[in-house]
Formats: C-alpha cells, structure tokens, sequence
C-alpha cells in the first residue's frame, strides 16, 4: 500500500524541477506551455501539480538502449 502512496504523491513545480534535475522550475512552465515534451501533470485551478510515477515514466521515455553488435566467430 505504501508503494502506490509513493508513486502517486503530487509534487510541486519547484519538487518536480528538482526531481529532473531542472535549475530552473519554470522550465517546466514553458514545457507545459510549448508541449515540448508528453510531461503528464494535473491541473486543478491554477494550481499545477506533478505524480511521481508520471515524473519516472517521462525519465525512462528517455532512456536509450543501444545493442550491443553481434561478434562474429
């Protein structure tokens, strides 16, 4: 039960920011504003909020996986 609480805790701008590494959190703003990336997030007034489970898929969104070249015997 604990796990689900973890993964759906709603984070500030600010925390989120931190969470990505961001120097900046109205970076965040202008990737809302712009949809320069599918950065899921909830509104509720003006109120903007981030789950950390959406902050972990947007990170593994970026991941590359390269594979490694077959050797040839």
């Amino acid at each position: 039960m604990k796990q689900i609480e973890i993964n759906n805790e709603l984070l500030t701008e600010a925390q989120a920011a931190a969470y990505l590494g961001l120097k900046n959190p109205k970076t965040l703003a202008v990737w809302r504003c712009t949809k320069r990336y599918p950065l899921t997030y909830v509104k509720y007034g003006r109120t903007v909020r981030y789950r950390r489970k959406d902050l972990d898929a947007f990170i593994e969104s970026g991941v590359t996986r390269i594979q490694a070249p077959e050797v040839s015997k």
